[in-house]
């Protein structure tokens, strides 16, 4: 090794040691990082996956990754260096999101994020990957009963009494909720909650065929479904 070769690996290595960048640190910070995308991509598509709501937000999707490698990263730097840790806290102690946050499903599967960009960058590999199973079979337990069918409103505008036992018979075993039933003059208005199991509509078309039938309304509810 030459002079010239002395002195460049000299100020790589200072430069190096002034970043906290040790062989150690980057090998590190490779294996949390590659393991931060891997975990947000499986936490995005478990997401996709059990999504119960009417419009599917991709970019919400895609925030879930971003936010696991994003945590990782800043509990990384954290750790390595305690002047940036504590620039860190002061900078974000001041931030304020205003997103509104619709479904509470949606702020557990941000904190899911969070959390495993935290537990990934502090390095507990095993912790993570043990909370990823955990977590995935839980909301599978959950979200396996609403899978089992559609909850949907229907309204229904008749004008005789007939009318409106003729539509509960056509529901027959349908589990159906009476939500509202309101009489303006001789219309009286039906609001059921049903639980559809199949995407078969039939029953639609029986009760707009029922006689003093106006009209009728099958809406997608996006609520919480309890029964």
């Amino acid at each position: 090794m030459n002079l010239q070769d002395y002195f460049k690996k000299s100020v790589w290595e200072s430069f190096m040691g002034s970043q906290g960048l040790t062989s150690d640190f980057i090998m590190t910070a490779v294996i949390a990082m590659t393991l931060s995308v891997i975990l947000g991509f499986l936490i995005y598509k478990i997401y996709g996956h059990y999504f119960g709501g009417v419009v599917f937000s991709s970019s919400f999707a895609a925030t879930l990754v971003g936010m696991t490698v994003l945590t990782c990263m800043l509990t990384l730097a954290i750790s390595s260096n305690i002047v940036i840790s504590l620039g860190m806290v002061g900078a974000l102690s001041i931030v304020r999101y205003r997103t509104a946050i619709k479904d509470p499903m949606d702020l557990l599967y941000l904190f899911w994020a969070i959390s495993v960009g935290i537990t990934l960058g502090a390095g507990m590999y095993v912790l993570a990957i043990a909370a990823m199973l955990v977590m995935t079979l839980v909301i599978h337990i959950f979200y396996s009963k609403r899978k089992r069918g559609a909850v949907f409103i229907l309204v229904a505008h008749y004008d005789s009494m007939m009318a409106g036992d003729e539509i509960v018979r056509i529901l027959g075993k349908m589990k159906f909720q009476l939500k509202s039933k309101t009489i303006r003059d001789n219309i009286t208005e039906l609001t059921m909650e049903i639980l559809c199991k199949s995407s078969n509509t039939v029953f639609l078309e029986n009760i707009k065929a029922v006689e003093g039938v106006k009209d009728v309304t099958l809406i997608q509810y996006n609520g919480e479904y309890h029964g």
